[in-house]
């Protein structure tokens, strides 16, 4: 459904003048649930406006657009441009429910939006609501509430979606991103029967069907370990390789000439050993792109058919390292300021392209991540990515926190063993508890969150989660949990638990301001005394 105008047939002279109220239609789907097709929208809507006394004068259709943000959602746009300019022919704007007007992750800026239009008269009307967007306390209240409801359903959708595809991977499926050259994506059923090669842009039909990586033609796969035979046993550098591979006219799977960066991305990816790994980079709710620290990463080894032996990949991962070790940090750090002159920004990408720097793995591995090497040299990026070091600092300082549990059991007279694999503690040789940090966050509108990730998969019987402060220098407070009392009506499908600064007494019964009550009840006292 495209934006229209929509006009009746002309009037007869004799005719009644057509006294309804001039009204634009905006409808939006995404990819949901047929109950959400722009016909269906319309169609309620056309309802709406005939018991309403209004007549559709334009349309305005969002098709396959995501609800996050206003980005990207062209006719919303002409739709508040039109209304701000003073050029709107209706008086009037019909949506179907605000989850159409959008699932903004802020619900103030879904009704900055809504306020734009209020401001100049024209005012917007949920056709599929039951309550009167007319200004009144209540339909402020319920409003409020349906917009942050709105937001939320993109925010638990987002978690399960994530959850969903780090148990597939698990399994052992691909999910997402191109194969890469050399290899190819297979479609499975149900069953895990093959029913063919996936071409480039093509996806699965059916929600059933799984995918997995294999090998691709033999020529493609003879020139992945071409590559890695010149790098391990040739001693060629990356650059000197990309350009044999152009000399022979051969072209990446994009079709572009190799460069630098895409023979690094071959020889350190560890998909042509096989393993199924996932990520790397998170891009969700519509935030920017983010490169996670590998120990965020979600893997399964061996899950496909390599086509390059772990021994040679083990080896050309030690070259690039010994190479980078040859170097001082003074060495890295003014290469680094080089590329910064030569593009005016630096980024893992441009670092990988160039063939006198070492790999972006390089400057991760010697100043501990590239946001670190990015302030020795004082080049600040435009995306703030500071959420990173604190999650390095939460990383620091879980052992001494974990130690210092430990110690005051032991003050307490009860007995502590810890996993040296998983770092559960067992107390009392009873009581398997998890210990987890989780860090603060600020929304746009200045409300903390916290995210607690709980352990499943590991069964402790107790989490204690400790919230970091705003500053995530000092701790807030902690939630003992037990897990028996971890249901499906608080976490969904997922394993994650959302806190705010309160959470209604069904959580904050959990909720203390130390970890005294915790000591006292795993304090051993004599038979005789109990």
């Amino acid at each position: 459904m495209r934006d229209q105008k929509q006009r009746g047939p002309a009037r007869d002279a004799g005719e009644p003048p057509d006294d309804r109220i001039p009204a634009a239609m905006y409808v939006r789907m995404s990819t949901e649930h047929q109950q959400y097709s722009t016909e269906n929208q319309a169609d309620a809507i056309r309802q709406y406006a005939d018991r309403h006394g209004f007549r559709i004068v334009e349309t305005f259709a969002d098709e396959g657009k995501s609800g996050l943000s206003i980005e990207g959602r062209e006719s919303l746009q002409r739709l508040i441009d039109t209304v701000v300019a003073g050029k709107a022919t209706f008086r009037a704007i019909l949506v179907y429910d605000i989850s159409r007007w959008g699932r903004f992750q802020d619900p103030d800026e879904s009704g900055s939006y809504e306020y734009t239009c209020r401001r100049v008269g024209i005012d917007v009307h949920y056709c599929a609501e039951q309550f009167a967007n007319d200004g009144t306390p209540t339909s402020a209240i319920i409003k409020a509430v349906k917009r942050a409801m709105a937001g939320e359903y993109s925010r638990e959708l987002s978690t399960k979606v994530f959850a969903g595809q780090c148990r597939l991977v698990q399994m052992g499926y691909r999910q997402g991103g191109m194969a890469g050259f050399g290899l190819r994506r297979m479609l499975l059923d149900m069953t895990g029967a093959p029913k063919g090669t996936l071409r480039h842009g093509e996806q699965k039909s059916l929600q059933t069907d799984r995918v997995v990586l294999v090998p691709g033609p033999d020529d493609e796969v003879e020139t992945v370990q071409w590559i890695y035979r010149a790098f391990v046993d040739e001693g060629r550098r990356e650059g000197e390789i990309a350009e044999a591979l152009n000399d022979r006219g051969l072209v990446t799977d994009l079709g572009r000439p190799w460069s630098c960066g895409t023979v690094r991305q071959v020889l350190s990816n560890e998909k042509y050993i096989g393993n199924n790994v996932f990520g790397r980079h998170s891009f969700k709710l519509k935030k920017h792109h983010v490169a996670n620290p590998p120990e965020l990463w979600v893997r399964k080894d061996g899950a496909f058919a390599g086509i390059v032996d772990a021994a040679t990949f083990q080896r050309a991962q030690g070259i690039m390292q010994e190479r980078a070790r040859r170097f001082t940090d003074e060495d890295l750090l003014e290469r680094l300021r080089a590329l910064h002159q030569r593009h005016g920004r630096v980024s893992g990408i441009l670092i990988d392209e160039d063939d006198g720097t070492p790999g972006a793995s390089a400057y991760q591995s010697r100043f501990g991540g590239l946001l670190r090497a990015y302030q020795l040299i004082g080049y600040t990026p435009h995306v703030d990515y500071s959420f990173i070091e604190v999650n390095r600092r939460l990383r620091e300082r879980h052992p001494a926190i974990v130690a210092e549990v430990i110690g005051q059991l032991r003050d307490q007279g009860g007995g502590v063993e810890q996993d040296p694999d998983n770092g559960l503690l067992l107390v009392n040789r009873e009581v398997l508890v998890s210990l987890v940090l989780s860090r603060c966050t600020t929304t746009p509108g200045g409300r903390h969150r916290w995210i607690i990730r709980l352990e499943h998969g590991r069964r402790p019987d107790v989490t204690i989660a400790v919230r970091m402060d705003p500053a995530n220098e000092g701790v807030h407070d902690y939630y003992v949990l037990p897990t028996i009392d971890m249901t499906f009506e608080l976490l969904g499908e997922g394993d994650r638990l959302r806190l705010a600064e309160d959470n209604g007494a069904r959580l904050d019964v959990y909720r203390q301001p130390d970890l005294g009550m915790f000591y006292r009840v795993a304090e051993r006292v004599a038979l005789r005394v109990a």
